[in-house]
């Protein structure tokens, strides 16, 4: 199944902006009935049997973003306009999202990219580029959608609020 990313909307049934009554319905509708993970916490996170992991946070009764993570095989994909976030080497994926968006590297952490205006966050535990075998650090593990803001310190929120009224 591909699951494709549209920020600031969300990912499949999933909106950014729901009420959590509404998100962990659409949660659960991700589930395979056939293939129940034991690992499943309703209202929180499901995996498929590709092992991709969909986690929804809810602050304040409404969705505010959703993580997916890396699955193990191919038989789910997530996409963003037509970029495999998970199948493709993370420095490829950098370099095709940046064709499309700006998307800045995050000064702590050499490994991890965001895309400031979509509110897309790309995480993986260390940077390997250049080593195919270490999976975990040449390919991305998870990918954030949120709401605008999610990431805003208190003054750029005030910011924000004052530029929207």
């Amino acid at each position: 199944m591909d699951f494709d990313l549209a920020p600031p909307n969300g990912v499949g049934p999933l909106r950014i902006g729901m009420t959590r009554h509404v998100a962990n319905t659409a949660l659960d509708s991700l589930r395979d009935p056939s293939a129940i993970s034991e690992s499943d916490r309703p209202g929180q996170h499901v995996f498929r049997p590709s092992g991709l992991m969909i986690s929804i946070h809810c602050m304040r009764d409404t969705l505010e973003a959703i993580e997916l993570g890396r699955p193990p095989s191919q038989a789910d994909r997530v996409l963003f306009q037509g970029v495999d976030v998970f199948a493709l080497p993370a420095r490829e994926v950098v370099r095709r999202v940046g064709e499309l968006t700006s998307i800045e590297g995050d000064p702590d952490d050499d490994a991890s990219f965001t895309a400031p205006d979509l509110l897309l966050s790309f995480w993986r535990p260390f940077a390997a580029d250049d080593e195919p075998e270490a999976e975990q650090g040449y390919y991305f593990s998870s990918v954030l959608l949120a709401r605008p803001g999610y990431y805003d310190t208190p003054a750029q929120a005030a910011e924000r609020l004052q530029q929207s009224s």
